[in-house]
């Protein structure tokens, strides 16, 4: 098994190679555009904007994802029990601050974590997770979620929702241009860019999952691992991960974060595109998962 310090040290070249591919393709856009309208401050326009999102991806990241999820803080009076167990186990993990708590308002079991560093990193529960579950079984799924702030899996996580969360807002963007342009306006320019947006609104949900390929299914396996370390109990997150896969509730959720939760929240829908979610997913089967638990010694 890697080092903890090896993972860390492959997650932050990921982060910097995601900026840089999505730099690539929103300059690759913009100078395609700028050639089509023989405009240059299109080019220059994306630049500002690739550069601008990179930013704000890397240092808002975690509150754009906490505003997809509809998740709010929740101090230590509020959730006591909860609260104890994360503060116990950032200590075990060895994190120099214990994450912030956050709930989401639904039935739903699930959990997941986001931040760029360990003093602003997020341990999100849904209520329907600590309902359900006993002690040990959210020690498991806290343990989990804290082995990936400890890896820094949460910093390249965040980066990919969010950068493939923009690519498909892009390409909405540019097929609405190309149909509610006005109808006189539709040179041989127009056209182009509105073919060009076609394109993208069918390639946006796979090159989006593609991005999130970035995170290793490995990296659901070590964080599983890492559970199991820090509460020394694998039947804890074995429980866990076996409700959480037999749940009928379904989690309402943006598409650009399922890659962050415990489990897939999409998991058992239909459809070509759901499909697809499947094929290119970045969690490992559940069934897989838990075999890996079971063989572990501790």
């Amino acid at each position: 098994m890697a080092t903890p310090y090896k993972l860390i040290s492959e997650n932050n070249f990921k982060t910097w190679l995601l900026m840089t591919i999505f730099l690539v393709f929103v300059f690759g856009l913009g100078y395609l555009f700028a050639y089509i309208f023989k405009a240059p401050t299109i080019f220059y326009l994306a630049v500002i904007f690739g550069l601008l999102m990179n930013i704000l991806s890397f240092y808002y990241g975690d509150r754009m994802i906490i505003f997809l999820t509809g998740a709010k803080e929740v101090n230590k009076d509020e959730l006591p029990e909860v609260y104890r167990i994360l503060e116990n186990l950032s200590i075990t993990a060895g994190l120099p601050k214990t994450p912030k708590l956050y709930l989401m308002n639904t039935r739903a079991m699930n959990a997941f974590a986001t931040g760029r560093n360990y003093e602003n990193s997020i341990v999100c529960v849904t209520k329907g997770l600590i309902e359900n579950l006993n002690k040990e079984e959210i020690e498991g799924v806290i343990g989990h979620e804290l082995s990936h702030i400890k890896n820094k899996d949460i910093k390249v996580m965040m980066i990919a929702t969010i950068l493939a969360g923009i690519v498909a807002i892009m390409a909405d963007f540019f097929l609405r241009f190309g149909i509610w342009g006005e109808r006189e306006e539709r040179d041989r320019g127009n056209i182009i860019f509105f073919l060009i947006g076609i394109l993208l609104a069918i390639f946006a949900p796979i090159f989006a999952q593609l991005i999130q390929l970035a995170i290793s299914r490995k990296r659901e396996f070590l964080a599983d691992a890492g559970s199991v370390l820090l509460t020394r109990n694998p039947d804890g997150l074995i429980n866990a991960l076996e409700k959480i896969s037999k749940q009928e509730v379904e989690l309402n959720v943006s598409p650009a974060t399922a890659s962050l939760f415990i489990v897939n929240p999409f998991k058992d829908k239909k459809g070509f595109i759901n499909w697809l979610g499947n094929l290119f997913s970045s969690h490992p089967p559940i069934e897989e998962r838990i075999k890996a638990l079971k063989s572990m010694k501790i």
